[in-house]
């Protein structure tokens, strides 16, 4: 399943001679670049909803912080953001 994950942008630069606004988005700590092609008014300290690598829109931060914290209680942040292969076995915190 892909799903919108929502993050703060910690900062943005301009690539490939100035053609493409990427930005890097913190999602609970985990930081990866994501495309603001779709919301060029997306700025320093924004909260954005992230879908495959682009920012698809602009959120406010209690509704950022309020999905990222469901999305992380149904195990699906770690598979979003590829990230499961580094996180500790849960079945051993159990």
């Amino acid at each position: 399943m892909c799903l919108a994950i929502p993050g703060k942008i910690k900062s943005i630069e301009s690539k490939f001679d100035g053609m493409v606004k990427m930005a890097k988005v913190s999602f609970g700590g985990i930081v990866k670049e994501a495309s603001l092609e779709m919301v060029p008014a997306a700025k320093e300290g924004d909260y954005v909803l992230v879908h495959v690598g682009v920012a698809i829109s602009i959120v406010d931060e209690a509704e950022a912080k309020k999905t990222f914290q469901y999305l992380e209680q149904m195990g699906e942040v770690e598979e979003e953001l590829n990230i499961h292969e580094f996180l500790p076995d849960k079945e051993e915190y159990s």
